[in-house]
């Protein structure tokens, strides 16, 4: 870096993205003369503040295309997926029935800890695997299914390899044997088109990863019959249909709604401008570090994930020295645990491998010049590790 106030080349933007100036902009007001409480409706700051939350849900709704009723707001996508499986799983329950859930073996934590929580009262979990390119079959998914099963959950779009899964085709799956099906899109919601005419019942997804702020999200709930039963995980107050009760947040609630506005009106050319981001950074790296490879990339992906594995390579040595990049070797969730990531041991990756394994993820204000240099920086210090693991090994 050129001085100790530089900031580093930012490519860490599936953990988190810088909230755009827009959408900042909007939410200001709503700390100050707009503070009013949305459920306060007997007087006209509360109605102003009401009408704005009721505007950002619109544009979630149209974000993914559903209908404005069927988006609840909750405080980020993790609360979105634990109202949609518990939810789901405790109504069965309390119904006296038996209840099975189906999930893919690359599921975020958000998914898999919530699982590993109602396993422990006695809702049975299925995981189905991937291929070596992180897909999950859908055919694989129907043979998991039977009786009991209450509930489908595999996400959009895979936040270490950027892999896209075939969600129109479970979904069709699902409808056709009246299992409700849940989705995980809080990588892909923005970033790739999402429709819920063809989708599934249930949808998570959250601002921060989509240039809106942090502690904000929604869950999609379709609406036609019949109609999904959720318990909720809150009780008291009765706002968000009695799904999500206690006072909304609103500042970050017009956050998400503009987020989603610009994510909507701009996702075609801001994709196709990371994506292009994304294959100069691949190309510079695969020719520039022998041996190098890309996870996933038989698959469809996300525009702006891309997961390298480098062979002779430490990838915590080379975070280390690279200071001047903000990138990270996968899920912001697991980076302090130390353990290998379930994702790449799950597309057969081995411990080797996957210590050699960075994920960067480029955003809406990644520049040429910035991938360029961290392409440059990158090569020269894996090309750097390889040779000296070659030295030692002679």
């Amino acid at each position: 870096m050129s001085g100790g106030d530089s900031q580093p080349i930012y490519l860490d933007n599936a953990a988190t993205t810088r909230v755009d100036e827009r959408v900042l902009a909007a939410m200001l007001p709503f700390f100050t003369e707009k503070f009013a409480n949305p459920s306060s409706r007997e007087h006209g700051p509360g109605r102003k503040a009401g009408g704005a939350v009721e505007a950002a849900r619109e544009q979630a709704a149209a974000l993914i295309g559903a209908r404005p009723g069927e988006i609840i707001f909750t405080s980020g996508a993790t609360e979105s997926i634990n109202l949609a499986l518990k939810g789901v799983a405790w109504a069965a329950l309390g119904q006296g029935r038996p209840a099975h859930i189906v999930i893919s073996a690359i599921e975020h934590n958000a998914v898999r800890d919530c699982c590993k929580a109602l396993e422990r009262h006695g809702v049975a979990i299925t995981i189905v695997p991937v291929d070596g390119e992180g897909r999950v079959d859908p055919d694989t998914v129907s043979a998991a299914l039977h009786a009991d099963t209450v509930l489908i959950s595999v996400m959009a779009a895979n936040n270490e390899i950027g892999t896209v899964q075939p969600v129109a085709q479970i979904a069709q799956i699902a409808r056709a044997r009246g299992i409700p099906f849940h989705s995980d899109a809080t990588q892909a919601a923005g970033k790739i088109p999402l429709d819920m005419a063809a989708g599934p019942d249930l949808l998570s997804f959250s601002a921060h990863k989509m240039h809106g702020p942090k502690g904000a999200g929604a869950l999609y709930i379709r609406s036609t019959r019949p109609r999904l039963e959720i318990t909720p995980l809150l009780h008291g107050g009765g706002q968000e249909r009695d799904l999500r009760p206690g006072t909304l947040n609103v500042p970050a609630i017009v956050g998400f709604g503009a987020a989603c506005g610009l994510a909507g009106t701009g996702m075609e050319s801001d994709m196709a401008r990371v994506a292009g981001l994304r294959e100069l950074l691949e190309r510079s790296l695969l020719e520039g570090c022998p041996g190098a490879r890309i996870n996933g990339a038989g698959a469809a992906r996300l525009p702006g994930i891309t997961s390298l594995t480098l062979p002779g390579t430490d990838r915590d040595l080379l975070l280390a020295r690279l200071p001047e990049l903000a990138m990270a070797s996968g899920s912001a969730c697991l980076s302090s645990q130390g353990k290998p990531s379930h994702v790449l041991r799950a597309i057969g990756l081995d411990d080797g491998a996957a210590r050699a394994t960075l994920r960067l993820s480029l955003g809406r204000f990644t520049s040429r010049d910035e991938i360029e240099r961290a392409a440059r920086l990158i090569g020269a210090e894996a090309a750097a590790q390889a040779l000296s693991a070659r030295r030692g090994a002679s």
